[in-house]
């Protein structure tokens, strides 16, 4: 499906596991793989030097690797054998040498985290991005007034400032889980036959160590064949972010409706259009989004279902991971991305926002008016009675104002002047302006601190 790529897969990480990512990941797994037994004196440094040199994915056959793998069960027993030959072709001494004491899955497990570890920085500056965006658009906004809305219903005034923040708030505990868990789960696997590393002797466990360095991994402290909690956080991550992007994405796109239109998508030539429709515009990156946030939770429960593998070396649940986590990564990395430039390029109608806070004649302003006569007779009397004033002026098709002005129950604690304070939105925003600040001191200091560590 290369046609819809562009549309659900648009970041920089769907590269990352490309057909030639994939095996590149495994080659570099087996080029230092060499190098580091040579540093060891495992092997011969003139073997390991032939063996790098044939390290390059241009120089096999994809086409006949994918074929070999329907018989052999994965991608690396035909990749090695290509390797083999294409090694002996130029040195048969070396060629012994290929692959020495690893397994398969070795090499498939290394190489995968060889390719997540370029998505998770790809992503992380993607999120970067987007933070930025949010940063800049609640300082724009912070205190534009609009409807808070529960249960779908109009509920009390917010700002807009307030409803990014809980975004931007979300997204600077994905970046904090992001940055811990780099080290814990890029980790090498090397582990032999069945996680013993028996064949290379006692130089087993200097050759973890050896290798680690070399492909700047973390060196794990027992092979992780069939433990794939490693494998599983990052997808979490990447399902707990897309998750939090398809709420932003929801809420957007309801602003966005006709009836609502209190922001709009970016505008681009071509960008949400009808094929019949010429007044259509469609918001197109909340519909990226949501189809990612859609499509996610079924592929991490799946490998939430694959982690019950069998003894040393699962099957079934290791070949259901091969397909589902990239997919994941690169639909979480896209609406990502296109997040960011909906969010950069986010157009906001505070005077729409503004006449949406009438729609309800003041009815939005109830509880307003209900704390301040609960002062007076108790939260609960004034609430009953606010609420049958409310009752009233939808009936009589009045303003709150209007019914207010004449109920001598709130007349007689409440004045006009105060009545019309009190139906103000721009004066019952409680702390939303101190929320929206503490999250922007928030992102301030984050950022800060990440600059100072680069």
């Amino acid at each position: 499906m290369e046609l819809l790529t562009p549309l659900l897969r648009s970041s920089a990480v769907t590269p990352c596991f490309s057909d030639s990512a994939t095996l590149q990941g495994m080659l570099d797994f087996e080029a230092a793989l060499a190098n580091a037994q040579a540093g060891l004196g495992i092997i011969p440094a003139e073997a390991a030097q032939h063996i790098s040199e044939a390290c390059h994915s241009h120089l096999f056959d994809a086409a006949d690797l994918a074929q070999a793998a329907a018989q052999a069960g994965n991608l690396a027993i035909p990749l090695v054998k290509q390797l083999t030959t294409r090694v002996a072709q130029q040195n048969a001494e070396a060629a012994r040498f290929v692959h020495w004491g690893a397994t398969s899955q070795d090499a498939i497990d290394t190489g995968l985290i060889v390719q997540l570890r370029q998505a998770i920085e790809l992503t992380h500056s993607d999120l970067n991005r987007l933070i930025a965006a949010l940063v800049s658009q609640m300082t724009r906004h912070q205190d534009c007034v609009l409807v808070g809305r529960t249960w779908m219903q109009h509920a009390l005034p917010t700002t807009l400032g307030l409803k990014l923040a809980g975004t931007l708030d979300a997204l600077l505990r994905y970046r904090q889980r992001l940055n811990e868990m780099r080290p814990r789960v890029l980790a090498l696997q090397l582990g032999g036959a069945a996680g013993t590393l028996a064949s290379l002797g006692e130089q087993g466990s200097l050759l973890v160590t050896a290798l680690a360095a070399r492909l700047q991994l973390t060196a794990a402290d027992t092979p992780w064949h069939s433990q794939r909690d490693r494998l599983l956080e990052v997808a979490g991550w990447y399902a707990g972010l897309c998750g939090s992007l398809g709420k932003l994405a929801r809420d957007i796109s309801l602003l966005t409706q006709t009836e609502v239109a209190e922001v709009a998508e970016p505008v681009a030539a071509g960008r949400g259009g009808s094929s019949t429709m010429p007044h259509k515009r469609n918001p197109v990156a909340c519909a990226v989004i949501l189809a990612a946030a859609n499509r996610v939770p079924a592929l991490v429960g799946g490998l939430y279902a694959a982690m019950v593998q069998e003894h040393e070396r699962g099957l079934g649940g290791w070949h259901a991971e091969w397909e589902s986590l990239p997919e994941l990564v690169m639909l979480t990395a896209g609406a990502l991305h296109t997040a960011g430039d909906l969010i950069d390029g986010l157009q906001v109608f505070p005077a729409q926002m503004e006449y949406n806070l009438k729609l309800t004649h003041g009815l939005i302003m109830a509880e307003a008016v209900t704390m301040a006569l609960g002062e007076a007779i108790g939260r609960q009397q004034a609430h009953q009675h606010i609420e049958k004033q409310c009752h009233q002026a939808l009936a009589q098709q009045l303003t709150l104002l209007e019914v207010l002005l004449d109920d001598p129950v709130v007349m007689a604690h409440l004045s006009a002047q105060r009545l019309a304070e009190l139906l103000d939105p721009q004066r019952y925003l409680g702390s939303a302006r101190a929320f929206t600040q503490r999250v922007l001191e928030q992102a301030a200091a984050a950022t800060s601190g990440a600059h100072q560590h680069e």
